[in-house]
């Protein structure tokens, strides 16, 4: 590299405090990254400033876009743009006018302005005046010419500035556009590649500088076109929506609820966008919006963020409604239901390839319409070949990664048939685009070759071991969201058996969305209600077996638990030496939700972290430790990431977090290695130190408080006494150490008894039915 300040980022400043400047600096901050956030000072004071005697001089109105954004994320009920809420301390909020000396600290400046190339000009020129010679800058732009914005400024500047284009939210979208022109330096864009990659966690997919670079060319054509064919073939939108959302292998908010997510003022920008700036573009009409969406956005219908777009939710007799615009009336019905044969053939499968040729294959209207939206979708991506990419997997990891898709366009041409496909195009009179007819000329039948998947070493209808090469093999979970049942059991068991022989080490983890919900709750529920006590019981005695192994497995186990890992999920990922997190993993003993107590090794890993590290036989109080360890299992907390999941007690200090995704299951492989190259030894069985009633008494005592406040019932009560006595020990006269098998059996008791109880019973058919628990 060229100069050394690209090595390191300690500050960045982020221009622009709307929903993406905001939450791009939100996730700056959650790496650990210290962040200037400002926006331009109001030029009108609210009623409220007004009462309080302040001018547009004071700071705390000038800065008030900034702080009023950072305050929303600090509060955000759900889906909160930060890992912890102690992250939001690593912001510092300004205005672009009395702070503007701040861009001289930083060392990546960020613009994350409105969409419009003059006021983007006009605050890269005020930058320019700031930062530092060699200060990378890069604009959050999602398809405004990157060298327009900058064209008329330094030589410097433009070698140090390139397009960074986040997807929204930044925290939970995998996707980064790094768009560079001609005149940014490779030494730069290799290291922001390498840092939003590592540091950041992202995706990177390298566009060239055209209209909407890769994601909203291919995107909105997508969305578009298959309104456009909606139009012409007299579909209705919950019609539309119904085939192409998951039928299709797409997220179910399919085609116009992803438009009222992103907000149909910015659809028409973007399309506006390419239809300005692509005149020789052979599809352009399609990125004219049809005139009852522009009607939409002068009555100011833009979707989720106004309270209605293509759907609006409202109130009805029975609760909340979902009801679908009709776009010849510009009127709302309520919701219609939608009935195609070939969407509920295809729902049971999979695989989203086989999937897709199944639903594309039928002869019925929702066939026809997904491979026209198909066929066109496809042949437009191969037509922007090398226009806007030379390559088909950045196509296909834009879709994939910015959308969601579960295949990339071209990935999913394979999984159709290229030949098949082509010849049914010409068939409907479909010009074939050259990229395309040039594979089939080479005598080529596909975009990409047959990955040669290794077969598991031992497979089951649950779980699979798979062999990871240098010594380490994997154990994944592939039943319904990797619910945990005997199958899996029997591999995890299966699983030791063959690393203790042959493997230097053992991984738990996978691919899937969710590393495991826990337990089969409705097989349990079976047993509970047939009294098959036998069953149930060797059902939890063999789960507790097979985290015990686990953890005293002579052979590194390291668990890598993304997404969420509830319940049996979380007892799972306690049982190895390590755990090396997602970053987005959502962890916790969830079970008293459904009226039981965790059974599995949960009650007795809590207790002995609440206390680990701490002075047992001193003066040093530890039932506020205990309490806290209670607390935490009593209301089913469940941590928003990996950061929170330390400090709820679920995670050490000492284990890790891997920041991206696509390389989480390769980090818990080098953490088994580095374990078994650096002279591992065989854990032992440990001591578990307990409060017996000196712990018990106040627990029971805090219980009875609150049933009399009216916050828990008889139930309630009942549970959390099962719970108290599992975490303290029982009723032991005094602290002290017992064994993890005592604490086993008291958990094991425990949780049989719950699940003799008729409330027991209920709470789990209501969550099973609802997803949600129940208060009884």
């Amino acid at each position: 590299m060229r100069n050394n300040q690209y090595r390191q980022i300690k500050r960045v400043a982020v221009i622009g405090a709307g929903t993406m400047g905001s939450q791009i600096a939100a996730h700056i901050a959650n790496v650990g990254i210290p962040c200037d956030l400002l926006d331009i000072p109001p030029t009108a004071l609210t009623a409220e400033e007004r009462a309080n005697g302040l001018t547009l001089d004071s700071p705390a109105v000038r800065n008030w876009i900034a702080q009023s954004a950072l305050d929303r994320m600090k509060n955000a009920r759900t889906r909160s743009p930060f890992y912890v809420p102690d992250a939001a301390e690593l912001i510092r909020v300004g205005n672009f006018h009395d702070h503007a000396e701040r861009l001289a600290d930083a060392d990546w400046i960020i613009e994350a302005v409105i969409e419009n190339l003059d006021v983007k000009r006009r605050v890269h020129e005020r930058i320019d005046q700031h930062r530092r010679r060699g200060t990378l800058v890069s604009s959050n732009t999602s398809g405004i010419s990157i060298r327009a914005i900058a064209e008329d400024l330094s030589g410097d500047y433009q070698e140090c500035f390139l397009g960074v284009h986040f997807f929204n939210p930044p925290r939970y979208m995998y996707l980064i556009e790094l768009i560079p022109t001609d005149v940014t330096r490779p030494d730069l864009v290799e290291f922001i590649a390498d840092f939003a990659e590592h540091t950041l966690g992202k995706g990177i997919v390298r566009c060239k500088d055209t209209p909407n670079f890769i994601a909203n060319r291919i995107g909105i054509f997508s969305v578009l076109h298959t309104i456009h064919l909606m139009l012409e073939e007299g579909y209705t939108i919950d019609e539309v929506d119904a085939i192409t959302g998951p039928p299709m292998g797409r997220p179910r908010s399919a085609t116009f609820r992803l438009g009222d997510i992103i907000g149909l003022d910015v659809l028409v920008d973007v399309a506006n966008n390419v239809y300005e700036n692509a005149p020789d573009d052979e599809r352009r009409e399609i990125f004219q919006v049809p005139d009852f969406i522009l009607q939409m956005v002068e009555k100011g219908w833009l979707g989720e963020k106004t309270g209605g777009g293509f759907y609006q939710r409202r109130r009805g007799e029975n609760g909340s409604e979902i009801w679908t615009l009709d776009y010849n009336t510009l009127e709302y019905a309520p919701r219609s239901a939608v009935r195609f044969d070939s969407v509920n053939e295809v729902r049971q499968i999979a695989e989203p390839g086989e999937r897709l040729k199944r639903l594309i294959s039928s002869d019925d209207r929702a066939g026809q319409f997904a491979w026209k939206c198909l066929s066109h979708t496809t042949r437009y991506a191969a037509s922007r070949i090398p226009e806007i990419s030379d390559d088909t997997e950045s196509i296909d990891n834009v879709m994939k990664w910015g959308f969601n898709w579960e295949l990339g366009i071209f990935e999913a041409w394979d999984a159709i048939g290229v030949s098949e496909s082509v010849a049914r195009m010409k068939s409907d009179s479909d010009t074939i685009p050259p990229f395309v007819a040039n594979l089939l000329d080479s005598g080529r039948a596909s975009f990409y070759k047959a990955s040669s998947k290794s077969k598991p070493m031992r497979s089951n209808i649950d779980a699979s071991l798979i062999d990871m090469g240098d010594g380490v093999a994997c154990l994944e979970f592939h039943s319904k969201m990797n619910t945990i049942d005997n199958p899996s059991l029997e591999m995890m068991f299966e699983a030791l058996d063959e690393v203790e022989q042959n493997f230097e080490g053992l991984v738990i983890g996978n691919h899937a969305d969710n590393f495991s919900v826990g337990a089969n709750l409705a097989l349990m529920l079976e047993r509970a209600q047939n009294g098959d006590w036998e069953a149930l019981e060797a059902m939890i005695s063999a789960f507790q077996r097979a985290n015990m192994r686990l953890r005293l497995s002579p052979k590194p186990v390291v668990t890598a638990p993304a997404g969420m890992a509830l319940g049996g999920g979380c007892e799972i990922a306690f049982g190895g030496d390590h755990i090396c997190a997602a970053a987005e993993t959502y962890i916790g003993l969830v079970e008293v939700g459904v009226g039981l107590i965790p059974a599995a090794g949960g009650v007795k890993e809590m207790a002995i972290r609440c206390l680990e590290g701490l002075p047992l036989h001193t003066d040093v109080e530890l039932f506020p430790y205990v309490k806290r360890a209670f607390e935490t299992i009593a209301y089913a907390k469940v941590s928003e990431s990996a950061v929170g999941a330390k400090q709820l007690g679920y995670l050490r200090d000492t284990d890790s977090v891997s920041i991206n995704r696509a390389h989480h299951l390769r980090d818990a492989k080098q953490r088994v290695l580095a374990m078994a190259t650096g002279g591992y030894q065989m854990p032992q069985p440990r001591g578990v130190f307990v409060l017996g009633e000196a712990g018990l008494d106040p627990l029971r005592s805090e219980i009875n408080l609150a049933r009399r406040d009216g916050h828990l019932s008889d139930h309630d009560v009942k549970i959390l006494n099962q719970l108290a006595s599992v975490l303290c020990g029982g009723e032991l006269s005094a602290p002290q150490s017992v064994s993890e098998e005592y604490l086993l059996e008291l958990e094991r008791e425990a949780f049989l008894c719950l699940c003799g109880e008729e409330k027991t019973h209920q709470r789990i058919e209501y969550t099973l039915k609802t997803g949600k628990p129940l208060k009884n």
